[in-house]
């Protein structure tokens, strides 16, 4: 390989880190990954890269790249038998985004929302709302 095309690989592999996470803040992606972790684990018990690659719906080189990455982030470690395991901190981030997509798609459900509309409605509304009205929105709910 050219010394240019190393280069451009080697960029290209910063932006997906940077797509999943900065400086110890998972993105929205990152967050999605160790969402679908958590659920498959309270599912399955155990979870493997090619689980999260059929159930996401992304190649397995994909879901292996998006695993090194958080890795490296410390959201998540790899066993000798390929399961995938979240550290606390990515554990801590898995429940807080799984929390909110759950309250969110049973709020909307609740208010009539087509439950498939809720889901993926809940799942843009649970990155971007801040911890603050979260919590004051469940409270208005007396949840």
């Amino acid at each position: 390989m050219t010394e240019t095309t190393l280069m451009a690989l080697k960029g290209k592999e910063q932006e997906e880190q940077k797509r999943l996470y900065d400086a110890s803040h998972v993105t929205q992606s990152g967050e999605d990954y160790l969402k679908t972790i958590l659920m498959l684990q309270k599912k399955k018990g155990m979870v493997r890269s090619v689980d999260l690659a059929r159930h996401m719906g992304f190649s397995k080189p994909s879901i292996c790249h998006a695993v090194k990455v958080l890795k490296q982030g410390g959201f998540l470690t790899m066993d000798g038998d390929g399961y995938l395991h979240l550290t606390d901190e990515g554990r801590e981030v898995a429940e807080s985004i799984y929390e909110k997509h759950q309250f969110f798609t049973d709020s909307l459900i609740e208010m009539g929302v087509d439950p498939k509309q809720a889901e993926a409605d809940a799942c843009q509304i649970e990155h971007v709302i801040s911890e603050e009205s979260f919590q004051k929105l469940k409270e208005a709910k007396g949840r």
